[in-house]
């Protein structure tokens, strides 16, 4: 046997996601399609594979030029598109005596091609279409005996042919049954003879005109199996869920039984992904959907797998991850249900049951730094792989004076009024950095509470830099709004632990602490203003009074020749 892929498609229903990406490399489970329909085919003893290729050809080429596969895969590529059956055509020198199949390169399945292949040899037919029952895409008309006799255009639900308008039934001959064509097909070489050559032309068309001749075009039924087409996002992605959520679930519990798997989102936070909890009897596992990739450079998605698969294989507290395609953007992982270090401290009215909160969570904040540092690769952040002066300048400076200052408050001001100060900010702040594992948004909201223990979520954001930065995330949050007092204890306490791990100067941390608490309070109010008035998340304007009350506390900490204009703008809010 040898087969053609049909990969030249535009991918028009895909796009923005297929402007650099073709849909042939789309991915399930970090598997390109075409990767797994090769295999599949080589799997049912494929001889040869053929790919014919258009939009986007050159990246089809690279990835396949860097595979080794068991048997010859080559390319032909179609300067215009030639259409199914044009591009069965233009491979006849390939072909031999044998039947040979076609299989659409935007399909996931588990369809097994051997089957289907010797269900063709066992018939005298010329064509073998495979079919499947997919309300979505009932097109194709079958008698009672198993052989196609109509095709027809796809009705727009709820007008499907599984359940027709008044009046529709009535045009079907009695005995027909109504499917999907599944885009794979077993052909005689017989048939290229009714195809022209060089011109646009469809399989569909020829198959009709069997039919018209009285040549009969046999059905493949399959019943049991997986069948997905990937044509428009939402069927991606839903493709993607079917097919890996059940292994997350076997990887999570082994001995797992195929048990329903019901998808409750949950309330997100100040993230544009979405959350999800999936339930399967007395299991469950969260699934984050960061959305389906659409550059080829280092993304969100890759930095949260790649960043929580190093820190866990460092036995720091962080959710497992057990599955995930970073195409599609999904990552299941270990639920550690809904309980955060917010919650546990509002519930908490004993002041020295907080303290020992925190200061437990400080031990895991000095690890995660420490630990996290040791073999992290920067090439795994999407951002900057540091905390560095122009991060500070674009994502915490100009982001407190465009989001908050401007967007929200309405006021007439600009980050050039304040470039000057914001630069000496910025420097200061990694004057005396003790640099380690940087999270970046340490706050109780991102500290899970499980069985008693804490554990560190939304890391994507991660690289390295200052551990005074997030101490002060986590001190100044204000989300828990901690007293002054017990802040300063917390954070004489950290320089304590810390000094008996690393050689460390207390009075040069503690001067670029008070640094970095500037600079992460001008993140919390950029980021509120952003969120409530950008993103309508109005809950979060509650804790911006908080957040100004804060700055302005930790401001007076300054020489009133140290950043006057940043004082000044302040006082005024």
């Amino acid at each position: 046997m040898k087969a053609l892929i049909l990969a030249a498609g535009l991918g028009t229903r895909l796009l923005p996601f297929t402007e650099n990406t073709p849909k042939p490399l789309f991915t399930v489970a970090g598997r390109p399609l075409l990767d797994i329909i090769i295999c599949n085919l080589q799997h049912a003893g494929c001889k040869a594979v053929i790919i014919n290729t258009h939009h986007l050809y050159h990246k089809i080429d690279s990835y396949l030029n860097r595979q080794k596969y068991s048997i010859p895969v080559i390319t032909r590529h179609e300067p215009e598109i030639l259409g199914t059956g044009g591009a069965i055509k233009n491979a006849a020198d390939f072909w031999d005596d044998s039947p040979f199949m076609v299989i659409n390169s935007d399909i996931v399945t588990d369809i097994d091609l051997k089957k289907v292949y010797d269900f063709h040899l066992n018939h005298h037919y010329p064509v073998t279409l495979v079919l499947h029952d997919d309300p979505e895409f009932k097109t194709v008309s079958i008698n009672n005996n198993g052989f196609i006799t109509d095709f027809h255009e796809r009705v727009p639900s709820p007008f499907l042919p599984s359940s027709p308008a008044p009046g529709l039934k009535s045009l079907r001959p009695e005995g027909t049954k109504i499917l999907a064509f599944t885009g794979i097909q077993v052909l005689d070489p017989e048939v290229l003879g009714l195809i022209p050559d060089s011109v646009f032309s469809s399989s569909i068309d020829l198959y009709r005109k069997l039919i018209s001749e009285n040549e009969k075009v046999r059905a493949f039924i399959s019943k049991e199996s997986f069948w997905k087409d990937i044509g428009t996002p939402e069927r991606y992605r839903q493709a993607v869920f079917e097919k890996i959520a059940p292994e997350a679930f076997k990887r999570a519990f082994p001995g797992w039984l195929n048990n329903k798997i019901i998808r409750t989102e949950l309330k997100g936070d100040g993230s544009e992904r979405s959350w999800y909890r999936l339930t399967a009897g007395n299991r469950s596992l969260v699934m984050a959907d960061h959305g389906i990739r659409r550059q080829r450079t280092t993304n969100e998605t890759d930095s949260f797998v790649a960043i929580g698969r190093h820190l866990h294989g460092k036995g720091i507290p962080v959710p497992k991850t057990y599955l995930y395609d970073t195409f599609s953007g999904l990552v299941f992982l270990e639920d550690l249900g809904d309980v955060n270090l917010q919650t546990v401290i509002q519930n908490t009215e004993n002041p020295g049951e907080i303290i020992s909160c925190y200061k437990l969570v400080i031990r895991l904040l000095i690890e995660l730094s420490v630990s996290g540092a040791t073999d992290f690769d920067p090439a795994w952040t999407h951002q900057t792989s540091s905390y560095n002066q122009d991060l500070i300048l674009e994502k915490e400076c100009r982001y407190f004076v465009d989001a908050f200052l401007k967007e929200y408050l309405g006021m007439d001001t600009c980050f050039e009024d304040f470039e000057d100060e914001f630069t000496s900010l910025a420097d200061k702040a990694l004057e005396f950095s003790v640099n380690g594992f940087m999270h970046r948004d340490m706050q109780s909201r991102n500290i899970m509470v499980k069985n008693n223990r804490f554990y560190f979520i939304d890391y994507q954001g991660g690289r390295l830099g200052p551990i005074q930065y997030d101490l002060a995330s986590l001190l100044i949050d204000p989300y828990v709004e901690l007293p002054r007092s017990v802040q300063t204890s917390l954070l004489n306490f950290c320089v304590e632990m810390l000094s008996s791990i690393i050689s460390l100067d207390p009075h040069n941390f503690l001067a670029c602490y008070k640094y970095c608490a500037i600079t992460r309070n001008l993140q919390i109010l950029g980021a509120f203003g952003y969120l409530s008035r950008i993103r309508g998340k109005t809950y979060f304007e509650k804790y911006i009074p908080k957040a100004i009350k804060s700055l302005k506390y930790n401001l007076s900490a300054f020489e009133n020749t140290e950043f006057p204009g940043i004082k000044s703008i302040v006082e005024k809010i």
